[in-house]
């Protein structure tokens, strides 16, 4: 029995536990300096009244959870096209989402909600830079119901719809034609993000480094004989010291693979990807569960992305952005499918786009770009240490003997990155490659294409190069000192597509 979403309706009746959960974790927020207080104060406060105290915070809030479940009320208004959230406690608010501007909409389900039992929905466009409406607790029938009804896009493009993708759908019942499997997530977990866990390993160190340093001051240690202590273990005993910076070495390589494993199975867990009328319905996630639906003509930019050891075992990562406002990070909003072989690939990238991508034409850039990215990255702040080192902090010149390793590395940084930047340029797509570890492939259709904004300054001009960018709703796409004549051939064409296009991708 389908549920009529014209007449109110309200969140399921045990989601108010989920409602005295999340005003907990709110006033928590709001209060912890209060909390840290209680907790160093615990010996010099009356426990009477600190049980009274906590007995009456905690019924205050759940008569507050009650009164948000109460006036928490959603429905589906056709006529106007509508879905209108009422919410609030002493001050109401309405929250009115035009259907056809409903980008995604996203069912999910936390720790809390899974034990529950219910599940949140929120409805995303493209014109915040938050969810425009949240249900927080709905049973699973109820939100995919809700779901399908927000995703016809109102009333008046039903037919359209239907003409183009088929029926809608209002049923559950989808069957996944790729499921990432377990294996596929160990291999993306040790191939992947090795930069971004070394960044947090890092910054744990150097918190630890600096407490350690804080302690040591206010306490009676003397620094000088600890200091003498360790230089005359490390005279006499050269070979520990090597064993020890290895060791710290491996724990980092170790601690890396451990974290990337660690976010990448509890985050992707069990990742299924099913059809649904043309459009791919995703769900994922250990602890906190994730479904979304993806509709191909709001694809807005789809990167697919390996590099040297995933090639060897088959595997990569399809990033899938949608309209997204200005002020949101892509990278949060991208749609990520890891551990996707060359034929799961396949298929994603046929429902997206009809049919596999042609790289066409290619565009390279000028050599200038390589120079000038060694220029900024190895011979400015080199010649900045240098120059630091020999009139204002001598001691840095101990570490000099790096400079080859440091030249060597980003030399060679930027010379693959250099050999992979390309712009391939068909009828119907346009693919940006780069990187110099991991190789993206940025592909976008020209009719989705919101601007172009084409640069040149004035010392390119005798090598006719320039800049290129091309601006979607889901992103920019940039290249960088390319053959401004073609560039400015192919704006005209891509410009003449964007005014003869009559794509419904918003």
């Amino acid at each position: 029995m389908e549920t009529n979403f014209t007449r109110p309706q309200l969140q399921s009746p045990i989601g108010v536990l989920v409602m005295f959960f999340d005003t907990i974790r709110g006033w928590a927020r709001a209060l912890w300096p209060i909390l840290v207080f209680w907790i160093f104060k615990f010996n010099q406060i009356n426990t009477a009244f600190l049980l009274l105290g906590i007995f009456g915070v905690f019924l205050v809030i759940a008569i507050f959870a009650y009164l948000r479940y109460r006036n928490f009320s959603f429905f589906l208004d056709y006529e106007n096209e509508e879905f209108i959230i009422n919410e609030g406690v002493f001050n109401k608010s309405k929250t009115t989402v035009q259907l056809n501007k409903i980008q995604q909409v996203n069912i999910s389900q936390s720790l809390i909600q899974r034990i529950i039992g219910v599940y949140s929905l929120d409805v995303d466009t493209a014109g915040s830079t938050k969810k425009e409406g949240e249900i927080k607790a709905i049973s699973h029938r109820l939100a995919l119901e809700l779901k399908a009804c927000l995703l016809e896009n109102g009333k008046n493009k039903k037919n359209e719809i239907q003409e183009t993708e088929g029926p809608a759908v209002v049923s559950s019942e989808a069957h996944p034609f790729i499921n990432i499997s377990f294996l596929s997530l160990l291999k993306i977990g040790i191939t992947s993000n090795y930069i971004r866990s070394l960044g947090i390993i890092l910054a744990f160190f150097a918190t630890v480094y600096e407490n350690v340093n804080n302690l040591a001051e206010h306490s009676k240690f003397d620094k000088d004989k600890i200091g003498t202590y360790i230089d005359k273990n490390l005279a006499v005993d050269q070979g520990f010291a090597l064993q020890s910076v290895a060791f710290i070495v491996f724990l980092m390589l170790v601690s890396v693979l451990v974290i990337n494993l660690f976010r990448v199975i509890v985050r992707y867990f069990d990742y299924k990807i099913e059809r649904q009328s043309g459009s791919l319905l995703l769900s994922f996630g250990l602890l906190n569960t994730k479904s979304t639906i993806i509709k191909p003509e709001k694809v807005q930019i789809t990167t697919v992305s390996r590099n040297y050891f995933q090639k060897k075992m088959n595997i990569l990562e399809l990033k899938i952005r949608q309209a997204v406002s200005d002020g949101r990070d892509e990278r949060k909003s991208a749609i990520e499918i890891p551990g996707c072989n060359e034929l799961e690939k396949d298929e994603i990238l046929k429902l997206l786009f009809g049919r596999i991508p042609e790289r066409g034409i290619m565009l390279q850039p000028n050599f200038r770009k390589l120079v000038f990215s060694i220029f900024l990255t190895i011979v400015i702040p080199l010649t900045g240490f240098f120059i630091v080192g020999n009139y204002a902090a001598p001691q840095l010149l101990e570490f000099a003997y790096l400079t080859p390793f440091y030249i060597l590395f980003f030399g060679l940084v930027h010379f693959f990155g250099f050999r992979n930047y390309r712009l391939f340029i068909s009828d119907d797509f346009i693919i940006k490659q780069s990187g110099a570890w991991d190789i993206a492939h940025d592909i976008i259709e020209p009719m989705k294409i919101q601007a172009i904004t084409t640069s040149q300054l004035f010392w390119h001009k005798g090598a006719d190069i320039g800049y290129l960018t091309l601006h979607t709703a889901g992103g920019n796409v940039a290249f960088q000192l390319g053959d401004f004549t073609k560039i400015k051939a192919y704006v005209n064409l891509w410009l003449y597509k964007i005014e003869t296009s009559d794509s419904n991708w918003m």
